[in-house]
């Protein structure tokens, strides 16, 4: 059950995640839990994909998952769903953890509260990319329709999604 309340965290607050290469989490820390509303045990062995917030576009997880899985790092503004329906924005650096023979790991992910200002920016944005999936029923052709309106929107800000990001990203 969804409910339209925000859940808040501190500006020195870091939410710390760990998953194998297949998204399934194998560290969460107090933080994540506290915000989350999950105990550890609830978290361990689970898709980190519990945490989909409806109001997410697909295409955006579409754009992380290329990224962290070609061994880049990406930042990118989340609405999460904790586990009492509530929702929590925040800012995600993920990167992919590598080991000695360069094969992907599994993923790490630091999250900070994000500024409002970037928030404002960031929801008729993703408004608007989920409003674009939805014209779609087929789940291809509607990912593809967000990721043409994404590219779209950041050709006309003439800006790359990092530029753009770190754009709205206040300095701490």
């Amino acid at each position: 059950m969804l409910i339209d309340r925000a859940r808040h965290f501190g500006a020195e607050d870091i939410i710390v995640s760990k998953t194998d290469p297949q998204g399934r989490i194998t560290y969460a820390n107090d933080v994540f839990c506290r915000v989350g509303a999950y105990s550890v045990p609830e978290l361990i062995g689970k898709p980190h994909a519990i945490l989909r917030h409806p109001d997410m576009p697909r295409c955006v997880f579409k754009l992380l998952w290329q990224r962290i899985k070609a061994g880049e790092e990406i930042f990118a503004y989340v609405k999460n769903l904790a586990q009492t329906g509530e929702y929590y924005w925040v800012l995600a650096h993920v990167t992919p953890d590598v080991g000695p023979d360069g094969a992907i790991t599994g993923y790490h992910s630091n999250r900070r509260a994000p500024h409002d200002s970037a928030i404002r920016v960031i929801e008729p944005l993703y408004a608007a990319l989920l409003a674009e999936e939805a014209k779609h029923e087929d789940r291809n052709a509607a990912m593809a329709a967000g990721t043409a309106l994404l590219e779209a929107t950041l050709t006309k800000a003439g800006k790359s999604y990092d530029e753009f990001i770190f754009s709205i990203t206040p300095e701490a």
